[in-house]
């Protein structure tokens, strides 16, 4: 994506399929001679520059014979104090596709091309209104399916994660500055900062980078869900447990051993937390041959969870299908789930302790729904380390722990450094190495291919 921002862009702000309300916004140097262009009965009432934040109601209309294609309210935006830092001007039309394409449409034939894939919030990025961590909180933001990961991108957006790097880059900024300054004096032989101060901020400012780099596994949950992964043999109340999960009849279940062939995948919204559920086929072995494939679909969901719920029938004693199960599950993170506590319970709680180790049994009853909340506050623990009423102020990304593991990393290389008695100009490399990994965070020394990959992937409307 070029960043040519002399260009006046457009796009459909709103998701695409029938709506009450469908709005085309344009963005760009020739915003609102677009507008007025488009609908030029209300162009002799829009006001001078100065005046901004206002609605007129009006008609768009066919560039080529006049031919009125819908009645529309047009807002009028003025530079700086819009979304993009540029003037805006946003149609609000009616919501069918036919209209809103027609708009937009009509946008273009009046010099507006259309937008690429983030390029309005790509604008406020270059405009300096957000940096790139806000930048990235908008689309998480979008893509939020609960309260906890909602609430993590707005505080995202709000600047929280752009104010803990920027103090991170200052006192980065300060010892590089340190470490300069001893270059300069190098030739009068004095000390200006001896080692074991150098070595005392260095881990202060590794300890906090360690604790944002800490923070990925709450942010990945939050964005893309835990992914929890039901097992257990056949017949053991795996897909009424899932439909108990979902409150709805998501899986087939019956009395027969097998009935589940293929994974089935629901995501939920458990405790404030997104989770994908995968029901497996039961776990045994198997000579039919497309109970065998379901079963490896099994293993694989298995591999791929972040927590595994081991189903077992509370009514029986442990078979050799569970302990060969066990055998699998042991050293993941596993919540062992003993259903069917309405029956007489013949399942040895001390055994399967002795086979999972520290792993505590929860008991439910997965037609009554009993022992559910204890599972839900189980899956929560299971993912963030606790119970959590709100989520952490800073939930980090993929992105954002690499380049935080990068300047751990060169840290790490200047504390050896120190120690290892070092020039200061090889120890300020390592200083500036951190120094630019801190700011890749918040794009301040972002390359563009970065900044494509990450903007590619918005709507084209935001």
């Amino acid at each position: 994506m070029k960043d040519n921002t002399n260009d006046t862009i457009c796009a459909i702000s709103t998701p695409p399929g029938m709506g009450g309300i469908g709005i085309v916004r344009v963005s760009g140097p020739d915003a609102v001679g677009v507008a007025c262009r488009l609908m030029p009965d209300i162009a002799s009432k829009v006001g001078g520059n100065s005046q901004s934040h206002y609605i007129i109601y009006g008609h768009v209309v066919n560039q080529s014979d006049g031919r009125v294609l819908d009645e529309a309210l047009l807002t009028v935006m003025r530079a700086p104090r819009t979304y993009t830092r540029e003037d805006v001007a946003e149609i609000n039309c009616h919501g069918g596709p036919a209209a809103v394409r027609a708009v937009l449409s009509a946008a273009m034939a009046a010099g507006a091309r259309l937008a690429e894939p983030g390029e309005f919030t790509r604008r406020a990025y270059l405009n300096g209104r957000i940096d790139l961590t806000q930048a990235e909180a908008v689309m998480d933001l979008i893509a939020s399916r609960t309260e906890l990961s909602l609430a993590a991108a707005a505080g995202q957006l709000g600047g929280g994660l752009r104010g803990r790097v920027e103090g991170l880059r200052e006192r980065i900024a300060g010892l590089l500055a340190l470490v300069e300054l001893s270059i300069d004096f190098s030739e009068e032989d004095v000390e200006v900062a001896p080692a074991a101060a150098l070595l005392e901020k260095s881990a202060g400012i590794r300890a906090d980078l360690d604790g944002l780099i800490a923070s990925y596994g709450q942010g990945r949950v939050l964005r893309e869900g835990l992914r929890v992964a039901i097992v257990g043999r056949p017949n053991v109340g795996k897909s009424s447990l899932l439909n108990l999960l979902a409150r709805d009849d998501r899986a087939i279940v019956t009395d027969v051993p097998g009935t589940t062939r293929d994974t089935v995948e629901e995501t939920i919204n458990i405790g404030g937390l997104p989770v994908v559920v995968i029901d497996t086929a039961g776990i045994r072995h198997s000579e039919d041959v497309v109970e065998k494939e379901g079963i490896r679909r099994s293993v694989k969901a298995l591999e791929n969870s972040d927590l595994a719920l081991l189903v077992l029938d509370g009514a029986t004693e442990l078979t050799a299908e569970d302990t060969a199960l066990i055998d699998k599950i042991r050293g993941r993170a596993c919540v062992p789930v003993i259903n069917k506590s309405d029956l007489p319970g013949l399942l040895d709680d001390g055994q399967l302790r002795e086979l999972l180790g520290d792993a505590v049994p929860v008991h439910i009853c997965a037609k009554s729904g009993e022992g559910l909340d204890a599972l839900v506050a189980r899956i929560r623990e299971s993912a963030l380390g606790g119970g959590m009423e709100r989520p952490p102020d800073v939930a980090i990304n993929l992105r954002h722990k690499d380049a935080l593991s990068r300047a751990a990393s060169a840290l790490g290389s200047f504390d050896a450094g120190v120690a290892g008695g070092h020039s200061p100009e090889l120890l300020a490399l390592e200083l500036r190495d951190a120094l630019d990994a801190v700011g890749d965070v918040v794009g301040a020394t972002t390359p563009d291919d970065v900044l494509n990959r990450i903007f590619g992937e918005f709507c084209i409307g935001k």
